[in-house]
């Protein structure tokens, strides 16, 4: 009696789709054609410059690992040439597997936070602190001759103004003009006192680094604590000072595109610390 098979025909197709399935993608592939070639894990991580843990997330496809996306690719296409995979298929996979491929890096620009002093309610308060002192004085000054006015003179004063010659009338006494000093005084320019600028002092076992990027570079600096004190993608026309206890581990990816100064002085990356475009170094503050 021959075998009822499935009216869709689904058995072939699904026994397809789970062999595709199983079929190695990506580091998976690398790590076949390492060990067809009977080369080891630590003799890729010399060439790669990783460590063996972060060789073997690579062969499991663990990208987050190895940080940015960037670094992530780079590493897959220099192991597809050393143990002869090809190179756009390993990318392909790395891509269907990532959605990554028009991304940005991981790392988020943090906002900065404006440390300026807005002039704004300054202003304000000094405009209210004279509208106060012009309404005062004028008040003073419409109540002054009011008040002169509303009392009469005794007959013994208008008797002494009577009696007194021209002669005996001495100079003429200068008033003050309340608006006019009111006017003088709100235009009159208002100083503040300007704090004298502290010199920067670097304490002992502190090391202050600058730097200055003309293009784009991944970039992570850690203290001799372990602290992470940056990890971003430097770009063009961005400035960064660091501080932190002394030694710092840096990693530049593209070392060609920064500049730094430590402590003050210029620094220039050692030729061997580099490996490509790429640089990791430890700085000493020295």
């Amino acid at each position: 009696m021959p075998v009822d098979m499935n009216k869709d025909g689904d058995g072939p197709a699904d026994g397809q789709q789970a062999t595709e399935a199983h079929s190695p993608a990506c580091g998976e592939r690398l790590a076949e054609g390492r060990r067809a070639q009977q080369i080891t894990v630590l003799e890729i991580a010399k060439e790669l410059h990783l460590d063996e843990p972060k060789v073997r997330a690579l062969e499991r496809n663990e990208f987050q690992m190895l940080g940015a996306p960037v670094f992530a690719k780079g590493h897959l296409r220099k192991y597809a040439e050393l143990v002869g995979v090809d190179v756009d298929d390993v990318i392909a996979d790395y891509y269907k597997m990532t959605r990554s491929s028009d991304m940005p890096p991981v790392v988020l620009e943090r906002p900065k936070i404006k440390q300026e002093l807005s002039p704004g309610p300054w202003i304000a308060g000094i405009i209210v602190i004279l509208a106060a002192v012009v309404a005062y004085w004028l008040i003073s000054a419409r109540d002054a001759p009011s008040g002169a006015a509303e009392r009469e003179p005794a007959p013994q004063e208008l008797d002494a103004a009577a009696d007194l010659a021209p002669q005996d009338v001495g100079e003429p006494v200068m008033l003050v003009d309340a608006t006019s000093a009111a006017d003088e005084l709100a235009a009159a320019p208002l100083t503040t006192a300007q704090p004298e600028p502290v010199p920067q002092i670097v304490d002992d076992g502190q090391l202050h680094l600058a730097l200055s990027f003309s293009g784009e570079c991944w970039t992570e600096i850690s203290d001799a604590d372990g602290r992470r004190l940056f990890f971003d993608m430097g770009r063009s026309g961005r400035d960064i000072e660091l501080i932190g206890k002394a030694p710092f581990s840096a990693l530049f990816g593209n070392a060609e595109n920064v500049s730094l100064r430590v402590n003050g002085n210029d620094y220039t990356i050692p030729v061997a610390d580099r490996s490509g475009r790429m640089a990791r170094l430890t700085i000493l503050g020295q």
